[in-house]
């Protein structure tokens, strides 16, 4: 029995389904066939136990016999080094995945993440500090429009940057974000139809269900 265990919240509200990030973990431990099993959280009562594995109170934190490990893009890099399906063992191959995973965490995410909390919250006024949100994300997504012309995935083969990436543009997309991007939705639905995030966001929506 394998000693990968992923813990995320026993439930969370309709709006952010589908977007826990556990969603990423699930997802790679899909891809690179490694057996796992989930284990759950409070989401409203969050304990010493919880902090003592997420010190900010968040999920999805990944233990692996002894070894316990937080944020998502960490995990992601934990889950690359088991082997080669997500993560090239060759400097160079290595190199461009890391970097691009990163690149998905802080520079994309940085953007897209302030302007999906506008969204969810409904409020459309365009005040300045909308527009500052526009114009940040649209300087970002113009740039990934560019690397992503002609190219499948962004380090070669499909890697644990893809699954990042793709997840972060899938939440910009919620929102029809990536409505002048074509080739950030091209590349949203490569990823997205691979089975193995079919399967993964299955079992997301249904872990939550399961607890209304």
């Amino acid at each position: 029995m394998s000693d990968l265990t992923l813990t995320t919240f026993d439930w969370v509200p309709e709006i952010p389904r589908g977007y826990v990030r556990d969603i990423r973990v699930r997802w790679a431990l899909e891809e690179a066939g490694l057996p796992y099993r989930v284990e759950k959280t409070p989401f409203g009562n969050r304990g010493a136990e919880h902090f003592s594995h997420q010190p900010f109170g968040q999920v999805p934190w990944l233990t692996d016999g002894d070894i316990s490990i937080f944020e998502s893009g960490a995990i992601l890099l934990y889950l690359g080094e088991r082997g080669d399906a997500l993560l090239p063992s060759d400097p160079r191959g290595r190199n461009e995945v890391i970097k691009w995973l990163f690149a998905a965490l802080n520079s994309v995410e940085m953007a897209s993440l302030p302007w999906s909390i506008f969204m969810f919250s409904g409020d459309t006024e365009n005040t300045p500090g909308r527009k500052g949100l526009d114009a940040f994300l649209k300087a970002r997504l113009q740039h990934m429009e560019q690397v992503l012309a002609g190219r499948e995935w962004l380090a070669g083969s499909f890697s644990i940057a893809d699954i990042l990436m793709a997840d972060v543009l899938r939440l910009v997309n919620r929102f029809d974000g990536l409505a002048e991007y074509q080739n950030c939705r091209e590349y949203v639905a490569r990823a997205t139809t691979r089975p193995t995030f079919v399967k993964a966001h299955a079992d997301h929506m249904a872990h939550f269900a399961a607890a209304d």
